[in-house]
């Protein structure tokens, strides 16, 4: 039967084999580089996907700057006042105006009520966020048909637009000015919207 006495020196031998293994150890396995580890090399691709990112993008915002501000505010706002001026008269003279873009032909027909009738007018269709997919369209008055204007459009516009007609009047310039969603084959209405900011420049 084995005793206590004989289970103690058993013990005492096997744990001092342990220390010695470790002790003996060498100097590498007990402190490796840095760069034989997995980690560091995670988190050092990290760090430079990161860089590459940001320099992407200001690379990118660089070279497309963003041309819908306009850094001069008080010129910009002369210009609004302008406008509203204009809007205002076409209000005054009670313009409205059906417009419909035929699918097939391009044929621009523009239907004009109110108290002015000019030999031309002008129709942009202003892309908000495209410059170069806006679209400027002269209208002339028809002879047989009375408040009828006729042009021509080169390619298909869809999408939201400004609407913006332009006509003359006794040599003041009037104004028509809405944002659509536009169509081939849909009927745009211009006037039967209340003018926005005509309150504040009566005041």
């Amino acid at each position: 039967m084995t005793t206590a006495s004989t289970l103690k020196p058993r013990a005492d031998s096997s744990a001092h084999k342990s220390v010695e293994r470790i002790l003996n150890m060498p100097a590498a396995n007990a402190a490796s580089p840095w760069y034989k580890h997995l980690w560091p090399w995670i988190i050092i691709a990290i760090l430079a996907c990161s860089v590459a990112l940001t320099l992407s993008m200001v690379t990118i915002a660089v070279n497309n700057p963003d041309n819908l501000v306009n850094d001069n505010y008080y010129e910009a706002g002369k210009g609004i006042n302008r406008s509203l001026d204009r809007e205002l008269l076409a209000q005054t003279l009670k313009l409205r105006a059906a417009v419909h873009l035929d699918d097939v032909t391009g044929e621009v027909d523009l239907r004009l009520n109110g108290d002015s009738q000019p030999q031309t007018l002008e129709l942009n269709l202003i892309s908000p966020t495209q410059p170069e997919k806006d679209r400027k369209i002269v209208l002339t008055r028809s002879d047989s048909e009375s408040g009828r204007y006729i042009g021509q459009l080169g390619d298909k516009v869809e999408g939201r637009r400004f609407v913006e007609l332009l006509g003359s009047q006794d040599e003041h310039v009037w104004r028509m000015f809405e944002e659509e969603l536009v169509s081939h084959d849909k009927e745009l209405l211009l006037g039967d919207e209340p003018l926005q900011g005509a309150e504040d420049l009566k005041n």
